[in-house]
């Protein structure tokens, strides 16, 4: 890997400078349709011409990342939002006109969608372009100016960004904060207008409490443990293969990849059997093989590690699918897809978000037990299952809580623009994507407008027969 010096800390004091120089920008000169157009159009002709920098970028900052999926997850989905947006946002920023209650008639009244003013982005570093640049559009889209705030633990990315963004924006429209944890702290107690956060669970809940000093309101876009499930007579070799995708993807390090598998108790074995033969024809190795990503940095190394070795001393049964001498593994932070069966509950890989190649599959006897067991744990960001019989699919999705669900297959969801993504619980709170982003980011403005004729003119003081004539109506 190339030697790479980072860039300085963004300073702690001048984070409230830059939020009001791009208030005081964004109040002067609110942006109209053709402002926000050509914002989106310029960053979508410069982030398109920098997707393969980006993924070689991306790439350092793991150790190895797979190029194709970098260009896929951090760029294709980036340019569809910015398509989807471009298309819409003439008819998402009109008007809305509502109905007026009878008794207020002729007066007319619509909804306006108004730009919040600036808007602070924390991105994550597992996707951390994506995350970055497709909650700047939507709020670009609604007329905000934006302070974003890269990961730390993907360095070269967030000077990737930075300069991708310098070179798109005026410093008064968009502004990037680079740094560690104190930065972080400090762009987190900002009195943004809003605050979108996309990260773990225990940090979210140290944002929001920053965020609720200032009383910022908050999206934040969290994770948990996904649960999967496997129905009855579902294709075993077929549930494989789409699991494979969604749990290996970015080696597991995904908000929304499957944390823990539930499978009929008969079948288990079987579709053991089936993963295994999925992944390995997948990754026929992962020692120098480009398509398998490494862990982002030691300290998730260690901990994924952590939860190998506490699965170990219990004596669960473990399955490496495909082998990689440790040391190797070690230098490259190389953590082989692995299965364990049956782990107990009290295990860390049960209780916390694993966040990497590591997938616990237990046996389920009924539905009821499944769905029972998924609501015994908090409400998770996504929910897959995986069955051909309606009703229990029907079942499933009226009975538990999940941010978003996908039907036989795995985070295919999250890619659909017409889709709200977002969790619910401890699984985050607020959603994005397409519209929904655009609302988030906006505020729903009521105005009602007054004819020169009211009918409420008819009530007024001093009381009479007339007051008594409706006050009796409208209440009987």
């Amino acid at each position: 890997m190339e030697p790479f010096a980072a860039p300085p800390d963004t300073p702690v004091e001048s984070l409230l400078p830059t939020l009001r120089k791009l208030r005081a920008a964004q109040a002067a000169r609110i942006p109209d349709y053709a402002q926000r157009r050509d914002d989106l159009d310029r960053l979508r002709r410069a982030f398109q011409g920098k997707v393969e920098e980006m993924a070689k970028v991306v790439s350092a900052d793991f150790g190895n990342r797979s190029r194709h999926e970098s260009l896929v997850a951090d760029g294709m989905t980036v340019l569809g939002e910015i398509d989807f947006i471009r298309s819409h946002l003439k008819s998402w920023m009109r008007p809305r006109a509502r109905r007026v209650n009878w008794l207020f008639l002729p007066a007319r009244a619509q909804v306006l969608m108004q730009p919040l003013g600036v808007v602070g982005v924390i991105a994550p570093w597992n996707y951390p372009v994506s995350l970055a640049l497709k909650p700047l559009a939507a709020a670009i889209a609604a007329g905000n100016h934006v302070m974003v705030k890269p990961s730390e633990h993907t360095p070269r990315t967030s000077a990737f960004l930075r300069e991708l963004l310098d070179e798109v924006f005026p410093a008064e429209r968009v502004a990037v904060a680079l740094g560690a944890a104190a930065v972080a702290g400090a762009f987190a107690a900002l009195p943004f207008d809003h605050l979108f956060f996309t990260g773990s669970t225990a940090v979210g809940r140290k944002v929001m409490a920053a965020a609720a000093q200032n009383l910022t309101p908050v999206t934040l876009e969290l994770g948990g443990k996904s649960p999967c499930v496997i129905g009855e007579g579902y294709p075993l070799p077929l549930a494989a293969a789409r699991i494979a995708a969604g749990k290996w993807l970015n080696a597991g390090q995904t908000c929304i990849a499957p944390d823990y598998l539930l499978v009929p108790h008969a079948a288990r074995d079987d579709f053991i059997t089936a993963l295994g033969s999925e992944v390995r024809a997948r990754f026929p190795t992962i020692a120098g093989n480009p398509d398998y990503t490494s862990i982002v940095n030691d300290g998730q190394y260690r901990r994924l590690r952590g939860y190998l070795d506490e699965a170990s001393a219990h004596g669960v049964r473990t399955l490496e699918l495909v082998p990689c001498p440790r040391e190797q593994a070690d230098a490259q932070r190389l953590l082989p897809p692995t299965l364990l069966i049956d782990p107990p509950e009290d295990l860390a890989v049960m209780r916390e978000e694993i966040f990497g190649p590591i997938l616990p599959i237990k046996s389920y006897r009924t539905l009821d037990e499944a769905i029972a067991y998924i609501n015994a744990h908090p409400r998770p960001l996504a929910l897959y299952h995986f069955d051909n019989d309606r009703a229990r699919v029907q079942q499933m999705l009226e009975r538990t809580v999940a941010g978003g669900v996908s039907i036989n297959d795995t985070v295919m969801h999250y890619a659909q623009e017409r889709l709200p993504f977002g969790g619910v619980g401890p699984s985050g709170m607020g959603r994005y994507h397409g519209y929904d982003g655009f609302a988030t980011f906006s505020h729903p403005k009521a105005v009602l407008r007054q004819a020169r004729l009211s009918s409420m003119a008819l009530f007024k003081p001093p009381y009479r027969r007339l007051a008594d004539r409706l006050v009796k109506f409208l209440t009987r």
